[in-house]
């Protein structure tokens, strides 16, 4: 599956507890993250400053769902279990 373009609920729904260009704590969960445009596209994609944990995400089905909106309850649904 390819991330759809401008969904962003990776980078909105979960904490992500490495530190990020402009976050250097990492970000709490339902913050957005810095680095997300106002198109919700990740301003540090494919640059090595991006944090190993975003590189290694990878859309699936399973978590993104069919809609923006879909991927963005199950994240929230994901981190609340964890």
């Amino acid at each position: 599956m390819e991330c759809r373009l401008g969904c962003g609920a990776c980078c909105i729904a979960p904490s992500i507890s490495s530190a990020i260009p402009g976050m250097p704590n990492g970000k709490p969960a339902g913050v957005r993250c810095v680095q997300l445009d106002d198109h919700n596209l990740c301003k540090l994609f494919n640059l090595p400053e991006r944090p190993k944990v975003c590189f290694a995400f990878k859309a699936d089905m399973h978590v993104c769902g069919d809609t923006n909106q879909a991927a963005m309850d199950n994240l929230i649904h994901l981190e609340a279990i964890t």
